[in-house]
């Protein structure tokens, strides 16, 4: 599952069983976010949490940081058997917008930020299964 870590919402991504494609899952909000992934982990497996890590152009960590850390350790809190790995998640939004673009959205659709929240995780998912399936050979 791929997280994509925000103030007011979360987009969320997971994978098919094989780790192939990454799939939209859903946009919450933050205060509801750890209650619909216990919901969701009763009834799905889930193997690990990919959330996306807000850096700069200089690989250092942007202001976004002061959410997601905090994020991050309560989610290794709530969830201690499921591993946590780190994506990077630079220019994840502005190709959203690019997929909602190139996709035919309008730009109603475009402006829509729980949906670009949610293809921003798929992004951040698929980069990793992508790595992932690279470095596993």
């Amino acid at each position: 599952m791929a997280i994509d870590v925000g103030q007011k919402r979360i987009g969320l991504a997971v994978s098919d069983p094989l780790r192939m494609i990454a799939t939209g899952l859903d946009t919450v909000h933050v205060s509801e976010v750890f209650s619909y992934i216990s919901d969701y982990t009763r009834n799905e497996q889930v193997d690990l949490f990919v959330v996306g890590m807000p850096l700069q152009m200089n690989n250092t960590p942007s202001e976004a940081v002061k959410y997601t850390e905090p994020f991050i350790k309560k989610l290794e809190r709530e969830f201690p058997s499921i591993p946590v790995k780190i994506a990077d998640e630079r220019f994840t939004s502005k190709l959203a917008g690019r997929a909602l673009i190139d996709g035919g959205a309008g730009r109603k659709k475009r402006q829509d930020k729980a949906l670009v929240d949610k293809i921003s995780a798929v992004i951040i998912l698929q980069s990793f299964l992508e790595r992932d399936k690279n470095f596993s050979r």
